[in-house]
């Protein structure tokens, strides 16, 4: 087996990586160390840019379509890593996973429909349901022995006939949680008592630490299978966010029809050449890296909580349970949510305000943890020198 190292540096600026070319723009300050966006600052994965110089070797870049194997890529991955038998005819495409939720919205919700969004969440999902002319339902989430679960009493309460869609982020971004399956099940069920389609992002799903278990929605049980849309892709865990591939999984063969329609009137169906070989050598040959970043991950979380215990105690972290998105709460500094993101950045580091992910994020910030140990202790070391004053 392969070691893959973690510590190396990459030299990212004059990329135009959003990460840190549009930090002057984004933060006033190009000098700020950046652990904001959600791309890792590691190598893609040598299997992965095999692949591509392997196809740029040919010197037409023509139309095509997705191979067998590409769908095959796909259910060994699902069969392997989630033990969920799936079939090539419930895999669509999306060039991202936003871009789905989208155009899931468009295709089976109306105008001024609600659509169900548990915050804090991933900000993209509030921009994707206004954007399109319907309508936020905040149905927050609950904090229960320092981790979020489901409010359903509060979902209950605020449910209409104008309620259509759920958004799911399922493992939870900010706050890290692998969803269990009675957890699941029990928002689920609601849902088909109230006819509420639900669109799960699982694209944290393989950035799942040891001792956790993801579950994907449509295996909860046939009846919720029929009832859902879950959006993955290979992006977070193999560093390949420029390749804007993802798939979504329909079981349900009339919603799968009609999603494709929507799809392909545009022509967003055919995808780029690129991300379809990435996607197929990342499921084919990535288990080991997936692993090797894993254990990189839980040891990066672990140094920043030692580091904040020894010398920041009023900073608590959120115990992670999947993704390398560390959700912080600094609330008992004392500071609003823009002093304490003006003294971050004034003290040269660069995280996501909580409060980008709903109103209940206030006094958090989120902080990537996917780069090199040594970058991460230069972040902490000036993000404590700069709140500790």
């Amino acid at each position: 087996m392969k070691k893959y190292d973690f510590d190396e540096p990459v030299q990212r600026e004059g990329t135009n990586s959003l990460k840190y070319d549009a930090r002057a723009k984004f933060f006033g300050n190009a000098d700020v160390l950046p652990l904001w966006v959600a791309d890792m600052d590691f190598k893609t994965p040598d299997f992965i840019m095999n692949a591509l110089r392997q196809r740029m070797e040919h010197e037409v870049l023509g139309y095509t379509f997705r191979a067998d194997s590409y769908f095959q890529a796909i259910a060994d991955w699902m069969k392997s890593r989630h033990d969920w038998g799936i079939q090539k005819e419930w895999i669509s495409y999306s060039p991202g996973v936003v871009a789905g939720l989208n155009l899931l919205i468009e295709t089976f919700t109306q105008r001024g429909d609600e659509v169900i969004v548990q915050t804090p969440v991933y900000f993209p999902f509030f921009e994707s349901v206004t954007g399109t002319g319907r309508v936020v339902l905040d149905n927050p989430l609950k904090m229960e022995e320092g981790r979020y679960t489901f409010d359903l009493d509060d979902l209950k309460s605020k449910i209409s006939e104008k309620t259509k869609m759920l958004l799911l982020c399922n493992p939870q971004n900010p706050g890290g949680m692998v969803w269990s399956r009675e957890e699941l099940t029990a928002l689920a069920n609601l849902c088909l008592e109230h006819n509420i389609l639900m669109v799960s992002d699982e694209i944290h799903s393989d950035l799942v630490f040891d001792g956790y278990t993801h579950t994907p929605l449509a295996t909860i049980s046939d009846e919720v299978a029929q009832n859902c849309v879950v959006c993955m892709a290979p992006s977070k865990t193999f560093n390949t966010a420029g390749l804007t591939t993802s798939f979504l999984i329909i079981p349900n063969k009339r919603l799968f029809t009609r999603y494709e329609r929507t799809l392909s009137v545009p022509h967003l169906h055919m995808g780029n050449i690129f991300g379809h070989l990435a996607l197929e050598a990342a499921f084919t040959k990535g288990e080991d890296w997936r692993r090797q970043l894993m254990e990189y991950l839980q040891g990066n979380f672990n140094f920043m909580v030692d580091y904040l215990k020894e010398h920041l105690p009023q900073a608590k972290p959120m115990i992670l349970e999947a993704t390398y998105l560390a959700w912080i709460d600094f609330s008992a500094l004392g500071l609003t949510d823009e002093e304490l993101n003006k003294t971050l950045i004034e003290g040269g580091v660069a995280f996501n305000k909580g409060v980008q992910f709903g109103k209940n994020g206030s006094g958090y910030m989120r902080l990537n943890l996917g780069c090199t140990r040594s970058t991460l202790e230069e972040a902490l070391l000036r993000m404590v020198s700069v709140l500790s004053r």
